[in-house]
């Protein structure tokens, strides 16, 4: 039988399917924080799925088949797809769509076929023991993911709670926070929230010391800058200084420029082509963690410059591919928007671009050198767009006095890709 809701007013809409799924968040406490209508479904589901730890909190309610996530993780998903129209029950953690496995799942099955019966998040429990605001609060999960994540939102003042891996997740946060300048921060570790073992320790970062740490755990951070501290600012154009480079890289101010003309949008996908230092792609991945970035770069010293400076600016996933323009854009991700800052004028690369770029999605290049300017020149003749050029200059001690030194200028053009483009290429 169907684990259904017990009241008479739930109604399936004409042609859905009825809910044959049920996602259930668990605590600490196991089944006791549950409500019946979550035991019913546990009882009734002839097969469960979810970790170790969960099959056995519930374990004394369950009567069909247990099945503990596999590695990779994937396998298991399928799984439960494969099962679908079976009343199959998945245990969680907290509330299964907050970083969890209903997220994963929702991406694959439609919601009318399922149903989240959720549990407080542990960055609810958190907020709750130490009385934050949650919308006030940075929420990061670190579980499976770099530890770096957390470096755009370490600003004075800052509340932010952190969800780890294991173990050794708040000596990694500690770590992070001593080599940022945030050493003298405050740590709080939440460990095992709502259970038994539920503990709660305070630190001073640069004082972490603690060994015995729960394995799940949450941890609570009260930012405190040190003088030098590296912070990121939330406007585009940060500090040329910031980033490891050779040279190569758009400064920041014409960064600012173009991350404008970039417009990045919720959820695109930028291709920066020539990236140099990857401050473009960079700068666009700060600007929501939604976007996606890809930078594309012919030397390998330089591909490995970009990964460093990926990470000290807390964005690992930035992807980045060693060769060159045009064949290296072959196979990847169709984009919403590119950069070309470096290499635009070599055979077949602006055509590449061009083709491969969304309709509706932005392209912007910048020229320093004549051949390059050429190439803008004649693309703003052939498919419009905007054509603008940037001259800057910067106060420079001229002896014993102050004068102007100007940076080389800069052709920026910024083209909007149409449905009728192909017809004039």
């Amino acid at each position: 039988m169907r684990c259904l809701p017990m009241h008479d007013a739930f109604v399936f809409s004409p042609g859905l399917q009825a809910p044959w799924l049920t996602i259930i968040g668990l605590g600490e406490d196991g089944l006791a924080g549950v409500g019946d209508e979550a035991k019913r479904c546990i009882a009734a589901a002839s097969v469960i799925f979810g970790g170790h730890r969960h099959l056995e909190l519930a374990g004394e309610l369950i009567t069909g088949e247990r099945h503990a996530w596999m590695s990779p993780f994937e396998r298991s998903i399928e799984a439960v797809v494969a099962l679908r129209g079976s009343p199959v029950v998945v245990l969680a953690s907290g509330d299964p769509l907050f970083f969890g496995v209903g997220a994963t799942l929702a991406r694959r099955i439609d919601p009318a076929e399922m149903r989240v019966l959720p549990f407080p998040s542990a960055f609810s429990l958190a907020a709750a023991k130490l009385g934050w605001a949650l919308q006030d609060t940075a929420t990061v999960s670190l579980h499976g993911r770099p530890v770096d994540l957390i470096r755009p939102h370490l600003h004075p003042g800052a509340h932010i709670l952190a969800l780890t891996s294991d173990a050794s997740g708040p000596e990694a946060l500690a770590r992070l926070l001593i080599e940022s300048g945030f050493g003298q921060s405050s740590l709080t570790v939440l460990e095992a929230l709502g259970g038994p073992e539920e503990r709660v320790t305070r630190h001073v970062a640069a004082q972490f010391s603690q060994s015995d740490v729960h394995a799940l755990n949450i941890c609570a951070v009260e930012v405190v800058a040190e003088s030098g501290a590296r912070i990121l600012s939330l406007a585009s154009g940060l500090d040329d200084a910031l980033f490891e480079h050779d040279g190569q890289i758009t400064k920041r101010e014409i960064r600012a420029l173009t991350l404008s003309a970039l417009a990045p949008r919720r959820g695109q996908l930028l291709w920066d082509i020539g990236a140099g230092s990857g401050s473009i792609a960079i700068e666009w991945m700060l600007s929501d963690p939604s976007l996606r970035a890809v930078a594309i770069e012919v030397s390998a010293e330089r591909v490995a410059r970009i990964g460093r400076n990926a990470t000290q600016f807390g964005v690992p996933g930035l992807v980045v591919v060693h060769g060159g323009a045009p064949g290296a854009l072959l196979d990847l991700p169709q984009p919403d928007a590119i950069f070309i800052g470096g290499g635009g004028s070599g055979d077949g690369v602006m055509e590449a671009a061009i083709a491969a770029l969304r309709d509706g999605g932005r392209l912007v290049a910048n020229a320093v050198t004549t051949e390059m300017e050429a190439v803008l020149l004649s693309c703003h003749g052939r498919l419009g767009g905007s054509l603008i050029r940037i001259d800057i200059a910067r106060a420079s001690p001229v002896g014993a006095m102050t004068g102007w030194r100007p940076a080389m200028p800069v052709t920026q053009w910024s083209w909007t890709k149409q449905e009728t483009t192909s017809e004039r290429i």
